[in-house]
């Protein structure tokens, strides 16, 4: 925060807190208490001790840091501000949250996207994934601070060019322009080098750089960095995000624009500090007349163990680890009356599983000298789990 605010010239700060996984731990955050369920980061840490400073220069925050408790969020905020004493106007984005119509949902025949599977019993929330219209509806009626629930990443920066700009429902090239730039920068530093593949030509990683974009009304934008941080902005680094999670480039599906990336053209800027690219020819079609929605539900429980081992042919020895505190417990289980592990996944780390039959062993056909075993379980009980996590420990004396 500090770094965009002082050093970035900004209208507008943007939060992208919420994943799939961020919705169910946050869910279960507010099944512990009815005051919970957001992101309590963004109000402690990203917000409180900048407070004062963001409304004195008049930087409009927008961020989708509500999760599945947005109004508790907005709640939380006011309360800093007030201790503050600064007068801002705080929105809330509702009616992402689809629990009331689980029940017609359920009746229709909804399957699992991936599985096929049928719709669960034991669902905890269900959200779907809003566009920017509610955001810049928001900002025209004057919001200072905008708190969404489940949105579509994008639209946290889609929303103020639509405020900005004026761009309206039909104007599908400037809307997938606006998404195109919430996309790049909806994961933070990814595109100035946070992960990128050629990471050794990432300078100064404890400093990285967080992007910034300025936007043309034409939709054409320069993404950058604030002077004096880390990180890299070029052509690989925002092509790389370009494509990440993307599916089809030519048919990315949002609740406010159908975007073609696929004739996008990324040009690097000379003279910046940091490197700066100009992104344009993003393409628009009206979007679909659907929503996606993300639910959660309990599936049982889980845990995962993960131990060193060094010496000779210690991948096998590895495996052979975690296949015989497979067997202990099972034998457990059986004698106790319990059902088997739902899932179970043993990976060697330092033996290249995660390449498959790509993965490339050592000359001598021993693999290297130490490894770490990474064994997770799934179990429909939380007692068999328990289990397994007591006899984690034996395998450090007795295998």
């Amino acid at each position: 925060v500090p770094q965009l605010l002082y050093g970035g010239k900004l209208d507008f700060l943007v939060f992208d807190y919420l994943s799939e996984i961020t919705m169910s731990l946050l869910t279960a955050a507010r099944a512990r208490s009815p005051v919970l369920g957001y992101t309590p980061d963004f109000v402690s840490a990203a917000m409180a001790p900048y407070i004062k400073d963001i409304h004195r220069k008049g930087v409009r925050v927008i961020s989708n840091a509500g999760g599945i408790n947005p109004l508790a969020c907005a709640a939380a905020l006011q309360e800093v501000a007030k201790k503050a004493d600064v007068d801002l106007k705080i929105a809330v984005v509702a009616g992402d949250d689809l629990m009331s119509e689980k029940e017609n949902l359920k009746g229709t025949g909804i399957t699992d996207l991936e599985s096929g599977r049928q719709f669960p019993e034991s669902i905890h929330s269900m959200s779907v994934y809003l566009g920017a219209r509610p955001i810049s509806r928001a900002l025209d009626l004057g919001a200072d601070i905008v708190v969404t629930g489940r949105c579509v990443d994008s639209g946290i920066v889609l929303g103020p060019l639509i405020h900005s700009f004026g761009w309206n429902r039909d104007e599908f090239d400037l809307l997938a322009a606006g998404s195109l730039a919430g996309h790049l920068i909806e994961c933070g530093a990814q595109c100035t080098g946070g992960i990128f593949t050629d990471w050794h030509a990432v300078p100064d990683w404890h400093n990285i750089g967080f992007p910034i974009v300025e936007c043309s009304s034409e939709g054409d934008f320069i993404l950058s960095k604030p002077p004096d941080t880390g990180g890299l902005i070029s052509f690989g680094t925002v092509a790389e995000q370009l494509v990440y999670e993307l599916g089809d480039p030519r048919r990315y599906l949002l609740p406010d624009v159908t975007c073609d990336f696929s004739e996008v053209s990324i040009t690097e800027i000379p003279g910046f500090d940091g490197g700066a690219v100009k992104v344009h020819g993003a393409k628009g079609s009206p979007p679909s007349t659907f929503y996606k929605v993300n639910a959660t539900y309990l599936d049982g429980f889980r845990a995962t163990a993960v131990c060193p081992v060094g010496g000779p042919k210690a991948v096998q020895k590895g495996k052979r680890t975690a296949e015989s505190i497979l067997q202990r417990t099972r034998l457990i289980f059986s004698q106790l009356g319990y059902e088997d592990y739902s899932a179970v996944n043993i990976q060697v780390l330092g033996s290249e599983d995660t390449y498959g039959p790509h993965a490339r062993r050592s000359i001598d056909g021993q693999g290297p000298r130490e490894a770490v075993i990474w064994l997770a379980v799934h179990h429909k009980q939380k007692e068999a789990v328990e289990i397994f996590s007591r006899e984690i420990a034996p395998a450090g004396t007795g295998m």
